[in-house]
């Protein structure tokens, strides 16, 4: 049984910054590719950023600038700090990991639950 959990969303006001970390957990051989999506209420789900398991990284124009994904291999934690936040960034946030289990043998997406963010003066 494999779990993504998100920590750290909140709401926060504009310019302000908040931390969310994803860990993964369970019979995992290897990572891939290690991501945050959002979606806002009434949007579809939106890739914010990606980062692959040596490090580069990519973004969404939206979010260039303000927001630096990271990740620690040993720990099977991806990172998404979030600085100069705006109200567009409201939304429900989700980490994904693209992992190999034990006894599989091929790499699955997987998902976390989610966290809120609400940015609101």
């Amino acid at each position: 049984q494999l779990q993504l959990v998100e920590t750290g969303g909140g709401a926060v006001q504009p310019g302000g910054s908040l931390r969310l970390t994803c860990a993964a957990s369970g019979s995992i051989f290897s990572i891939n590719n290690m991501g945050w999506y959002r979606q806002a209420p009434g949007k579809q789900r939106e890739l914010v950023a990606q980062i692959t398991s040596g490090g580069s990284a990519n973004y969404a124009d939206s979010v260039k600038g303000r927001f630096t994904i990271s990740r620690d291999n040993a720990k099977n934690t991806v990172y998404l700090q979030m600085n100069s936040l705006k109200p567009e960034d409201t939304a429900v946030y989700y980490c994904t990991a693209r992992c190999l289990t034990y006894g599989s043998g091929w790499f699955d997406d997987y998902w976390g639950q989610g966290t809120q963010v609400t940015v609101s003066s």
